[in-house]
């Protein structure tokens, strides 16, 4: 170690007075030194080039930080404070290959980057070999969508039942996201019969043939699931005594409204659904429910025009109406022609026309 103590003079001078390409000088001997000495160093002399290092990155330019933070990341034991103040630095390209590569840094390391810094940091933690469920939590929540991608595609990520939940509900509308969940041996069952259910067949088609016969199998199971589920569906009668007494709850305390509407077809909460748009609507459960049930589109998009709902509530309670239909592009394109053509006045007139009807025949 008499090199590295008399790097330490030199250290000391070059902080003192040295120029700016004086000290990068120094920061590369110390590394180069460090790299081919690491083998067979004991912590109290890792310690030291920690201290040298340290001292050397307050006062570097970019460059020479992404030099040393590429250099040191596959180091199984790198100098500790120098790691984790490369994966805490602001500029992506010096932290990114610490934070994608380097074992030295904790759970609790990783978990405080990812709650305090952007994007950058997130996608660079999501691409690690190994994620512990206590930091995707946090990736989950706070990432975008590339970075939701990349941890759905990272075989070595564990995700808490509260995230999968949370990347199947960002699923909704991104069939790849969906894809890259439904292919994963970890995910549980119940998360994929909610994929697959909401899957166009072209998606489930792709996803048998690209699935591992472990997975395969899974699917499978899943779909024979979801099946068998349609059918007992289908044939059941509803009971919308609990939803319509919540539901008329709600709106006496103010708390009923399109969003809440939205958010009962999202969770595909049918009765929710079909109680709500009733209230919106002035007119009967059994009407409603016998629009929601039709194949056609015609009836439910009258209603959303009555209830005075805008488009995003509209396609959202297309999608939530029938398990085992799945609603095309060209479906949602010729309906928000008709809702858009539909003026809310004549499809109020017609839903009043069919409760008067109603009330005839069951009078007569």
């Amino acid at each position: 170690m008499a090199i590295v103590n008399s790097l330490l003079t030199e250290l000391e001078d070059t902080l003192k007075a040295g120029s700016s390409g004086k000290r990068v000088e120094t920061l590369r001997r110390v590394t180069d030194l460090f790299l081919n000495e690491a083998d067979r160093l004991n912590d109290q002399q890792i310690g030291v080039f920690d201290d040298v290092l340290t001292h050397l990155i307050q006062r570097i330019e970019t460059k020479a930080l992404v030099q040393l933070s590429t250099a040191l990341a596959p180091v199984g034991n790198a100098p500790m404070e120098v790691i984790r103040r490369l994966a805490r630095d602001s500029e992506i390209t010096v932290a990114g290959p610490v934070l994608t590569t380097s074992s030295r840094l904790t759970e609790q390391d990783l978990i405080e980057i990812a709650n305090s810094q952007g994007q950058g940091h997130l996608l660079a933690i999501a691409g690690r070999a190994s994620l512990t469920e206590s930091v995707t939590d946090v990736l989950v929540a706070r990432g975008d969508l590339q970075v939701t991608h990349k941890l759905a595609k990272n075989a070595g990520a564990r995700f808490s039942d509260m995230g999968f939940g949370t990347l199947v509900k960002k699923s909704e509308g991104d069939e790849s996201l969906a894809e890259q969940l439904a292919l994963r041996l970890d995910i549980p069952l119940q998360l994929l019969r909610r994929l697959l259910l909401r899957a166009t067949d072209v998606v489930r088609a792709r996803l048998l043939a690209a699935a591992s016969p472990e997975v395969q199998q899974q699917i499978q199971q899943a779909l024979a699931s979801i099946a068998t589920e349609i059918g007992l569906k289908a044939s059941a009668p509803r009971d919308y005594t609990i939803a319509e007494s919540l539901v008329q709850k709600m709106n006496r305390q103010g708390k009923l409204n399109e969003t809440v509407l939205a958010e009962f077809a999202r969770d595909r909460q049918y009765e929710e659904v079909v109680a709500t748009l009733s209230l919106f609507c002035g007119t009967s459960v059994e009407i409603i429910e016998r629009l929601m049930k039709n194949v056609r589109n015609d009836g439910l998009i009258l209603a959303c025009k009555a209830a005075k709902l805008t488009w995003p509530t509209v396609v959202a309670i297309m999608k939530a109406r029938h398990a085992y239909h799945t609603v095309s592009e060209d479906e949602l394109a010729i309906a928000k022609e008709a809702f858009l053509e539909l003026s809310q006045a004549s499809a109020q007139r017609t839903l009043r026309f069919m409760q008067v009807q109603k009330t005839a025949t069951k009078a007569g």
